[in-house]
């Protein structure tokens, strides 16, 4: 897929030693808005793990213009985005993982299974501070052991703005 800073991007140039983290996000959903800050926080703290991120950027952009290539190029540079960003134009990848809402979280172990498709944390439209960090513990218990938690709590967000079929 296209990447914001121009390259273009599959799993292998992403995936990290002890796992990958696939992120389904846009540049205008309010559940994505409050905890972009985080997530850029979050992705740092596991690749010190070992774990490879990359966000993916799903909806159509004649529904949804504000999640155009070039807003999307320009959110990325706003919040200094350590992971690519890509474009799937096509929608291919989401409905290959099963992508319902962004953001929406796919943790995978070393071996590419899945093992995490839970939620950032328990903030919604608004940052909840101090809140248990889900998806960092979840995917460092997958750095550690190549297994993810029993219980996951699933992400909440906006749909994905799919194209007419």
């Amino acid at each position: 897929l296209k990447g914001t800073d121009g390259r273009t991007y599959n799993l292998a140039d992403v995936r990290g030693k002890n796992g990958t983290l696939d992120v389904f996000i846009c540049n205008h959903c309010p559940y994505v808005l409050a905890i972009v800050g985080r997530l850029v926080e979050e992705a740092a703290a596991l690749k010190a793990l070992g774990i490879g991120v990359i966000a993916v950027m799903p909806n159509d952009t004649a529904i949804s213009p504000g999640d155009s290539f070039d807003k999307m190029q320009a959110f990325a540079k706003e919040h200094a985005f350590p992971f690519p960003y890509v474009f799937d134009e096509t929608q291919s990848v989401a409905h290959a993982y099963g992508a319902v809402c962004t953001p929406d979280f796919f943790g995978f172990n070393a071996g590419d299974e899945l093992q995490y498709r839970g939620r950032l944390d328990e903030s919604k439209t608004t940052l909840v501070k101090g809140a248990r960090r889900d998806l960092y513990e979840a995917m460092k218990r997958v750095a550690e052991t190549g297994r993810g938690p029993e219980e996951q709590i699933a992400s909440m967000g906006c749909s994905i703005k799919w194209k007419a079929a």
